[in-house]
């Protein structure tokens, strides 16, 4: 959105690469430090999220920063950081469907939903759902009419080929297969 600053910030400001030996890598400009008031604070998950999650500083500084956010947001598993930040407890929140069930641990009440809006706390899905959830978030702040012309400008109008794209749709076998996987990469 024009007029608005977006800050990519990590512990330390650099290239951050993901923990699964990927090359995908994304350029910090800040570090978090730099960072106290956010107007939108967007917590990913993916790889990564255990050791963010772990780390007393990150969990602090999303705590710190939370108290003065319009919007605190999360995708995929970013709402396991948001849950050790104290963020959701007594919340309905979701996040990737094979880490539902640990948002228990932080007092959340978990949920299959895509996007889930609880007050200025907004929690988004699996990767996909991170669209859904700038949508809503671009509609709240600017409107339906703004929110339809950035979906028309990025083309979303999802038509998948396959109707898989939930553990509850996915054929059992492919759940299984995915569910290995995962367990790999978190073992």
């Amino acid at each position: 959105m024009p007029g608005n600053r977006v800050r990519l910030v990590a512990k330390q400001p650099g290239l951050v690469r993901t923990d699964n030996a990927s090359p995908l890598g994304l350029m910090a400009d800040e570090p978090i430090s730099a960072v106290e008031r956010p107007d939108v604070l967007v917590v990913p998950g993916g790889p990564g999220e255990l050791q963010a999650r772990q780390d007393p500083d990150v969990v602090d500084w999303v705590r710190a920063v939370h108290q003065h956010t319009r919007w605190t947001t999360s995708v995929c598993t970013g709402s396991l950081i948001l849950g050790a930040a104290g963020i959701l407890e007594g919340l309905r929140a979701t996040g990737h469907w094979a880490w539902l069930e640990p948002l228990r641990q932080f007092g959340a009440e978990p949920t299959h939903q895509r996007v889930v809006r609880q007050g200025k706390v907004i929690t988004a899905a699996g990767v996909s759902s991170g669209i859904d959830m700038a949508l809503e978030l671009l509609q709240l702040e600017y409107g339906d009419a703004m929110a339809q012309a950035i979906q028309l400008a990025i083309e979303y109008d999802p038509q998948p080929p396959l109707d898989a794209g939930s553990p509850e749709k996915a054929p059992p076998e492919v759940v299984e297969t995915v569910r290995k996987a995962i367990s790999k990469l978190t073992h």
